[in-house]
C-alpha cells in the first residue's frame, strides 16, 4: 500500500515532458491495480 500513497503525491520533475511521464507511469501503476481487481467472469454449461 505505500505504492499507493506515493501516487498521491505532487510531481517532482520540473520539465514539462518529465511530468507528462511521470503523470503516465503513475496512471499505468493504477490501471494495474484496477485490473488486478476486476474478477474474471466464465460461461458454465
Amino acid at each position: 500500500m505505500h505504492c499507493v500513497k506515493l501516487l498521491g503525491q505532487r510531481l517532482t520533475a520540473r520539465d514539462f515532458d518529465r511530468k507528462v511521464a511521470e503523470l503516465q507511469v503513475r496512471i499505468a501503476v493504477l490501471n494495474g491495480y484496477t485490473a488486478l481487481g476486476i474478477p474474471v467472469t466464465e460461461a458454465v454449461g
